[in-house]
């Protein structure tokens, strides 16, 4: 009995530290500036610099969202330790996990559109704090009227509570296994698309404002559900929005 123990401790110590592992890898991707320019040369935008934005904003999602989605992907593979044999578990596991950041991947492809487009339209530096008042300061607004909808608590919800999700959810197979991570991405990206878009506010690759921003999602994931961190964010990110607006409509006048 103890000897399970010890394995069952193992495995998880291993599954963390790939984890980890994989986190660090991306932030260090990222502190080095991803090897691209925000705005190419020519300011036309080839196949291979929308690649490698794509492959910056994935990047990215990996090194915010996988912490906050660790205790979700350890539940999962606690579960897959007691259902299946050993190679079948790890395999269901990777599955897992990538179904949760193939929905972050499709939000990175959206992402790199929306990007594109505001770069056609005239605002460059992809932080609209600088230069677009009135739009920054919508964007604020809308993230924190969502922070407040049903949607958003129903699937923080899902998000916070792990244990609960797999026992409604969990199903044995390694189809199943992709199909559950899918699900879970599916509830996280409901839970936090708009945070993610205030990276257009603070800037697409400022590190000290991806930092924050992560640190958040992981401390509003972590907290009980119904805690008052989400609605409160909410109503200071409309109150901050309408006073950017205000302000900088003024400074720009």
């Amino acid at each position: 009995m103890n000897g399970m123990v010890a394995i069952l401790k193992h495995d998880r110590w291993i599954v963390g530290g790939a984890l980890v592992l994989v986190t660090l890898g991306s932030w260090a991707y990222l502190l080095t500036g991803a090897g691209i320019s925000m705005t190419p040369a020519d300011k036309l935008w080839s196949p291979g610099y929308f690649l490698a934005m794509l492959l910056m904003w994935c990047v990215m999602m990996v090194a915010m969202m996988l912490p906050s989605a660790a205790p979700m992907i350890l539940t999962f593979a606690a579960i897959g330790r007691k259902q299946t044999k050993f190679g079948a578990r790890n395999l269901a596991l990777v599955l897992f996990t990538s179904g949760y950041l193939i929905v972050w991947c499709g939000f990175s492809l959206g992402a790199v559109f929306l990007q594109w487009a505001l770069q056609r339209a005239g605002y460059p530096s992809m932080m609209l704090a600088e230069n677009a008042p009135l739009l920054s300061g919508a964007l604020l607004i809308a993230a924190g009227l969502w922070q407040l909808t049903p949607i958003k608590q129903q699937c923080l919800r899902h998000c916070q509570s792990p244990v609960k999700f797999l026992i409604l959810r969990y199903r044995p197979g390694l189809p199943a296994a992709l199909k559950m991570g899918c699900q879970h991405g599916l509830f996280c990206l409901g839970c936090c698309w708009f945070l993610m878009l205030l990276l257009f506010y603070g800037g697409v690759m400022n590190i000290a404002w991806i930092g924050g921003l992560a640190l958040f999602v992981l401390v509003e994931k972590l907290t009980p559900p119904g805690h008052w961190v989400t609605k409160t964010t909410g109503w200071l990110l409309i109150i901050w929005g309408v006073i950017w607006s205000a302000t900088g409509i003024h400074l720009v006048s």
